[in-house]
């Protein structure tokens, strides 16, 4: 087994950022997962999980992740967004319409404003 250290899980961090945009996201959540273990406390380890579960089809454990970075990060703009994605997939549309409307309010960008149905 590798020893544990600050080189590694920032390895590990990269290699799941390599894996997810490669269309993998369960390799990228194997990677995770140990990172987020030694570093619980690391909401950017956190935010990419739930990305890789969210493209895994895998929407409770998302769910559950992108809520643990908006306790850390309530004014996340991204993160409120996926998590209205997630819950769109989910087909519990009017939790998400509240997500979708925190993220252009947090952040007018024009794809979170048409999804709040703000227009843009």
């Amino acid at each position: 087994m590798t020893a544990r250290t600050p080189e590694n899980t920032v390895i590990q961090y990269r290699a799941a950022e390599q894996l997810l945009a490669a269309r993998d996201p369960q390799g990228a959540v194997k990677l995770l997962d140990s990172v987020v273990t030694a570093h619980p406390e690391n909401t950017a380890a956190r935010l990419l999980r739930a990305r890789a579960f969210f493209h895994a089809a895998q929407l409770r454990p998302a769910e559950l992740e992108f809520q643990v970075v908006l306790e850390r990060e309530p004014d996340n703009a991204f993160a409120h967004f996926a998590l209205a994605r997630t819950l769109q997939r989910a087909d519990r549309p009017a939790e998400a319409t509240r997500h979708f409307r925190l993220a252009a309010a947090l952040d007018p960008r024009p794809d979170y404003l048409a999804a709040a149905g703000f227009g843009g």
